[in-house]
């Protein structure tokens, strides 16, 4: 049996892929991926010499546990060919072991434990689909995952373990940081935060670095130093033990030019701007949620 198995061999699935097996999690013979695109197949087997299929259903047949990486739009008819493919082979979702040192076990045709990253597809839904029992996480990820700095939250289903918990967590922290929710409603803000975050970072540097080659600065130097800035800044604040309004403070000297700054970027609200862009996207993250 095969540790895990992707459905759907995106960049995502590809990132998760590199992780685990760059960080010694799995290794490149214990995982298995299909996908419709041989394009896709072609990157993840020469780039990673992981086994790669057009079959779902073998991959559902060789894995203790199934990663779900396929688009929102198409995931019905992926969960809808799983729960056929496990009832035409007698795997009863409720007939399953209890899974060890954190995998999920497929001994005497125990059912696999879903992971699931399509976005808005909810733990009901999914459940739903994938039969009485089905053991089943949920995750939201976000893109920095494909350079090893990523953020995931997740959460488990109502037959889940604490073990299958365990297990998908070892998956994500493999590409970065991931922590374990008890709200599925929590995902929205998560969504709206950590998965569209790095849009709004990618803006400030842009903006930021705009500002600077307007202020007579070459556009791929501003780039540059807006780039540093920003990474630095990170560094710092996650080393330090102050509190961001302290550590803006000690920046910040009376009658300076970053006063001037700040000063500025309150008349302009930036934090309630930033607020607001947050609280949108989590209410389209709700929206999204309800119409699947």
């Amino acid at each position: 049996m095969k540790a895990l198995g992707f459905i759907g061999a995106g960049n995502m699935a590809e990132a998760l892929a590199r992780g685990l097996i760059g960080n010694k999690v799995f290794k490149a013979s214990e995982l298995i991926a299909s996908d419709v695109d041989a394009a896709r197949r072609r990157r993840f087997k020469g780039a990673l010499k992981v086994e790669v299929t057009t079959d779902n259903r073998r991959v559902l047949g060789e894995s203790r546990a199934v990663l779900l990486a396929v688009k929102p739009q198409i995931i019905d008819a992926v969960l809808t060919e799983l729960a056929a493919a496990t009832r035409e082979d007698g795997r009863d979702a409720d007939s399953r072991r209890k899974p060890k040192r954190g995998r999920a076990d497929r001994g005497g045709l125990a059912s696999p434990l879903f992971i699931s990253i399509a976005a808005g597809v909810t733990l009901g839904r999914l459940e739903g689909a994938l039969g009485s029992g089905a053991r089943v996480i949920r995750v939201m990820p976000n893109a920095p995952a494909m350079v090893g700095q990523g953020m995931a939250a997740l959460v488990r289903g109502r037959h889940a373990s604490r073990a299958d918990e365990a297990f998908a967590l070892s998956i994500f922290r493999a590409v970065g940081d991931a922590v374990a929710l008890k709200d599925e409603g929590l995902l929205d803000a998560v969504t709206a935060l950590s998965g569209s975050g790095p849009a709004y970072v990618y803006l400030f540097i842009k903006s930021l670095a705009d500002a600077g080659a307007a202020e007579g600065l070459a556009p791929e130097l501003a780039l540059k130093m807006a780039l540093k800035t920003v990474r630095g800044a990170e560094k710092n604040m996650r080393r330090s033990p102050l509190a961001a309004a302290e550590l803006i403070r000690i920046v910040a000297s009376p009658g300076g030019t970053t006063e001037a700054a700040l000063k500025q970027l309150g008349a302009d609200a930036f934090s309630d701007i930033v607020a607001r862009a947050v609280k949108a996207a989590a209410e389209r993250s709700r929206e999204l949620g309800r119409v699947s």
